[in-house]
């Protein structure tokens, strides 16, 4: 028995997943370094920056300029026009390092029947390198993204539309995201929620769950 109460497979009919830190490795230091070498700042500053107003920008409300824009707000900080496309880039590339063992378990939950749904705060450029790069998202039955959505994590209409493609109630619906926000606001809408942190932690709250499609702990050949 668990917080969730004890569940079996068939109470559940579909999975959502986060995309950032569950599908994808964080970012390296050095991928941030170079980013923050720009500005002329440490990591740590540039990380307090980049979000900021990152909320904001995967929603849509601001554009990539006037994102990266907003960094050059803080006092004796510069950034020319010709510098963001480079950012914008190097942004989209420290997000693309997927992590095969989390995209082996979707494909397997999608194989079992459950409908899958990817919900995740994004932005334009990211939507684009997902929808165009990823042969996996074929793994999900829908995808809803911040960026077109013009709605983000935690607000509770994300959630909704989410399940409404979905065609799941709540109650029948996990869903996996690495913040806590996400996984509250999840819980007060009435959907089972884990917070991840990391593939052999998943896996064992799953297996506490009494869910038998569990992520495996060793490289599959996803060839």
């Amino acid at each position: 028995m668990t917080e969730h109460g004890a569940l079996r497979l068939f109470d559940f009919r579909g999975l959502i997943l986060d995309y950032g830190e569950v599908l994808c490795f964080k970012p390296t230091p050095e991928q941030i370094e170079r980013m923050a070498a720009i500005f002329g700042i440490t990591a740590g500053h540039f990380m307090k920056l980049y979000e900021r107003n990152r909320r904001e920008y995967d929603r849509g409300d601001l554009s990539a300029e006037r994102y990266w824009f907003s960094f050059a707000d803080e006092p004796r900080l510069r950034l020319r026009a010709d510098q963001i496309p480079l950012l914008r880039d190097w942004d989209v590339e420290m997000w693309s390092n997927t992590d095969p063992l989390m995209i082996a378990w979707l494909k397997a939950v999608q194989l079992s029947g459950l409908r899958t749904a990817l919900l995740s705060n994004m932005h334009n450029d990211m939507i684009t390198q997902v929808r165009n790069t990823f042969s996996w998202i074929s793994y999900f039955d829908c995808v809803v993204f911040s960026g077109e959505e013009r709605l983000a994590k935690p607000e509770a209409a994300i959630y909704e539309r989410c399940l409404e493609e979905l065609g799941t109630s709540p109650h029948q619906t996990l869903f996996v995201d690495d913040r806590n926000v996400n996984v509250g606001a999840a819980r007060n809408l009435g959907i089972r929620a884990i917070r991840f942190e990391s593939v052999r932690q998943l896996r064992a709250q799953l297996e506490d769950l009494g869910f038998p499609i569990l992520p495996v702990l060793s490289g599959p050949d996803l060839a």
